[in-house]
């Protein structure tokens, strides 16, 4: 019964060997309940998520067990990738607006993994046995639901790590075989894909605990020479917070007249822009003021991916670049994974 938490993954730098593999969707992760035609769609932090994928449910309905638990993930594939955009727009307040976007821009489920059938649990069945049994209950299962490519050969695994980016894929999750399903935790292995970027330091948040740096704003230049906020660097020791705003004091602004995101507080100006602070229904009440920096310095940091112009989630600090100058900061130093159509993951091969 509802509701369970997923199990979930650290991140390590390399594919282990000696693993069941899968892709690392880039999508929100469910675990499906379906009792008859009572259906549920659990968050990863276990809240509903059935209200906002009628469509999905609907095609759950008619392509599942009829008593069964399945851990997935929803997701959405626009021009043959996936859409992360597209699927946070699903998360919307209004029922005619969830309705119609199942219309326009339907969802997906891709199962990996089966936490029970009728009235037997699989929890506590290693993960080899629980691949068999879902494989096994969803063979007949059409899109849009799907079932997750999995694989033993860490070559194969390495292969669509370096191939299927372009089609949207995180990168890889490695499942010890004799593993039980065991909610909450750390025991799968993620394997990322991280390369860098040199960006300009634009502004910062002030941490939530004091006068420290919370995050850096980073911004890239456009092809015609505007500042685009791209993301933040936010994971810094205490002390490094404190270093920091010793730091960037130099830089700071008294006010952001004259700076490139001086309109950042406009809906206007941030519909036409990437700008910092952009209300929205996911920041709420969130306190979402900066402080300028006059965009002077140049950063070097990691990320994994982009989600259209902005890093997809928060970049890594690697070093100061003195050795930059900001106009050199622009989108064309970033590398455009090579493009395959998701259809041609999912009908890669499983097991």
């Amino acid at each position: 019964m509802p509701p369970v938490q997923p199990m979930l993954a650290k991140a390590a730098k390399a594919i282990p060997a000696g693993m069941q593999y899968e892709a690392k969707w880039d999508g929100f992760r469910a675990i499906v309940f379906r009792d008859g035609d009572e259906i549920e769609l659990g968050s990863r932090s276990t809240k509903p998520l059935t209200r906002y994928f009628p469509e999905v449910v609907e095609a759950l309905r008619t392509r599942i067990p009829p008593r069964c638990v399945l851990d997935g993930e929803i997701v959405i594939a626009r021009d043959g990738r996936l859409d992360f955009d597209a699927l946070l727009e699903r998360i919307h307040p209004a029922d005619s607006r969830v309705r119609h976007l199942a219309e326009v821009t339907p969802a997906s489920f891709v199962a990996f993994d089966l936490l029970a059938l009728g009235d037997r649990s699989l929890m506590a069945e290693p993960q080899r046995d629980r691949r068999s049994a879902l494989t096994a209950a969803l063979r007949e299962a059409t899109a849009p639901v799907h079932i997750a490519p999995a694989t033993d050969d860490v070559a194969l695994a390495a292969d669509w790590f370096n191939r299927f980016e372009g089609a949207g894929l995180d990168g890889v999750v490695a499942k010890p075989p004799d593993l039980g399903y065991r909610p909450g935790e750390r025991v799968l292995v993620k394997v990322k894909h991280e390369r860098t970027a040199d960006c300009v330091v634009a502004g910062l948040r002030r941490h939530k605990s004091g006068p420290v740096v919370g995050s850096l704003l980073l911004g890239l230049y456009d092809g015609e020479g505007r500042l685009q906020h791209v993301g933040v660097c936010a994971s810094f020791p205490m002390r490094r917070r404190a270093e920091l705003m010793e730091e960037l004091a130099p830089l700071r602004m008294d006010s952001v007249a004259g700076h490139p995101w001086q309109e950042w507080a406009s809906e206007e100006a941030q519909a036409a822009d990437r700008l910092p602070g952009g209300p929205s229904r996911w920041t709420g009440k969130k306190d979402l003021s900066w402080l300028p920096l006059r965009p002077e310095r140049v950063l070097e940091v990691a990320y994994d991916h982009m989600q259209g112009d902005r890093f997809r989630h928060t970049a890594q600090f690697r070093r100061w670049r003195p050795d930059r100058e900001p106009e050199q900061c622009t989108y064309a130093q970033l590398e455009e994974p090579v493009g395959y159509d998701l259809a041609d993951f999912l009908s890669a091969g499983q097991d």
